[in-house]
């Protein structure tokens, strides 16, 4: 793996995608470098293209086109969602995180 830590860490992408886009409208490249940036490899656009599409399919996210770019934003579903996510990622995973 190469983010060093042994497990398989790939299921997260849809929820850290729509968490990020709560915090700012960013076209697909953004996405990918932010997530990089945080997890130390980008994500290929063959998983994060058809994950945007997903979520925008399912009418969480929108994209708005200007020129050949795509900005996609939060619909209000997909905030609705951000906030039950992170709800039950804190739930799930809270004790990990605070844990010293």
């Amino acid at each position: 793996m190469r983010n060093g830590c042994g497990c398989d860490m790939r299921g997260f992408l849809s929820f850290q995608m729509l968490w990020l886009l709560s915090k700012k409208e960013m076209c697909g490249e953004e996405l990918a470098l932010e997530i990089e940036r945080r997890r130390g490899d980008k994500p290929k656009p063959g998983t994060l293209y058809p994950a945007l599409k997903d979520l925008s399919d399912r009418g969480l996210i929108k994209g708005s086109k200007a020129g050949k770019s795509i900005t996609y934003s939060l619909t209000d579903e997909g905030k609705d969602s951000v906030k039950v996510a992170r709800a039950y990622f804190i739930r799930s995973f809270g004790e990990i995180i605070s844990d010293k």
